[in-house]
């Protein structure tokens, strides 16, 4: 427990901030499992729509660190071969 006001004004920021970063990432777990039943299900044109926002939802997960930039450039490159595989 906080013995002072400011290890308590830190644990209210970090709730804050895990908050946050929660709903950053659920929404890129998200893009990325409809992107993911896309390519299953065959369909390219989704496939690709669905990249769109999941390219989206990465680099914004990176630009505010809530993953790394060099993760969110994996995450889209693995997609985009799973994609590049269907519709070749």
């Amino acid at each position: 427990m906080a013995n002072n006001a400011s290890a308590r004004k830190r644990i209210r920021q970090i709730e804050v901030r895990t908050r946050r970063n929660r709903v950053i990432k659920n929404r890129l777990k998200a893009s990325r499992k409809a992107v993911l039943a896309s390519i299953e299900s065959g369909d390219a044109g989704k496939a690709k729509e669905d990249y769109d926002k999941l390219a989206s939802a990465a680099d914004i997960a990176a630009k505010k660190n809530v993953i790394h930039k060099n993760a969110a450039s994996r995450i889209k490159s693995r997609v985009a071969q799973k994609i590049n595989a269907l519709s070749a």
